[in-house]
C-alpha cells in the first residue's frame, strides 16, 4: 500500500523491518522445536551416555540445569515470537485503509515497531544463548565433563560455542541495522 492509497496516515513499517520480523519468527520456530524436544530428554538415564570413566560423569546438577535451560530457552523463544507476531499485526492495523479506533494507539507505531524488534531480538538472543548452555550440558552428559579434558567433549563444545557466538553476533548486527531503518 502506498501513501497515495492511504492519505490519512503515513505508511509504517519498512520492508527491511518486516523481513527482520519474519526472519526472527522462522528461526525461532526451528529452535523452539529443538528446545521443546530437549525437555523430553532424560539426562539421568544411565544408558544415555558414552562415558566409561565414572569420575567423568557429571553430577545431578548438570542434568537439572539441562532441563531448566531447555525450558528457559523455549520460554525466551516463545516470548520473542509472540512479540514479533504482535508487531507485525500492529503494522497491519496502522497501515489499514479503514479507520480503526485501535489505530490511534499506534499513532507512534514507529517507536512501537523499534521497541518490538529490539524486544523480540533480545528474546531470541537470550533463547539461543540458554539453548547453547543446554547443548553444552547434553555434550557433557553424553561424552564427559569439560573438566575431564575429553577430546570428544572439547571437539563438540568449542565449535558449538564459537559458531553460535558468531551467528549471534551477525544476527544482532542485522537486527540493529533493521532497528535503525
Amino acid at each position: 500500500m502506498s501513501d497515495a492509497a492511504n492519505p490519512r496516515r503515513p505508511l509504517h513499517g519498512t520492508t527491511i523491518q518486516i523481513k527482520a520480523l519474519d526472519g526472527i519468527l522462522n528461526v525461532n520456530s526451528l529452535f523452539a522445536f529443538v528446545a521443546f524436544i530437549g525437555i523430553f530428554i532424560n539426562p539421568s538415564d544411565p544408558n544415555n551416555t558414552l562415558i566409561t570413566d565414572p569420575t567423568c560423569r557429571p553430577g545431578p546438577r548438570t542434568a537439572e540445569d539441562t532441563i531448566a535451560f531447555h525450558v528457559c530457552a523455549f520460554a525466551f523463544l516463545f516470548f520473542s515470537s509472540l512479540i514479533a507476531i504482535s508487531i507485525k499485526q500492529a503494522i497491519r492495523i496502522a497501515n489499514s485503509p479503514e479507520p480503526h479506533r485501535i489505530a490511534d494507539l499506534f499513532s507512534r507505531v514507529d517507536k512501537i515497531l523499534r521497541a518490538g524488534i529490539l524486544l523480540s531480538a533480545l528474546g531470541s538472543v537470550f533463547g539461543y544463548g540458554v539453548l547453547t548452555l543446554a547443548l553444552v550440558n547434553v555434550v557433557q552428559i553424553k561424552l564427559g565433563t569439560l573438566a575431564c579434558g575429553s577430546l570428544y567433549t572439547w571437539a563438540a563444545v568449542v565449535p558449538l560455542v564459537i559458531l553460535v557466538s558468531l551467528a549471534l553476533l551477525a544476527f544482532v548486527l542485522l537486527i540493529l541495522y533493521a532497528f535503525t531503518r
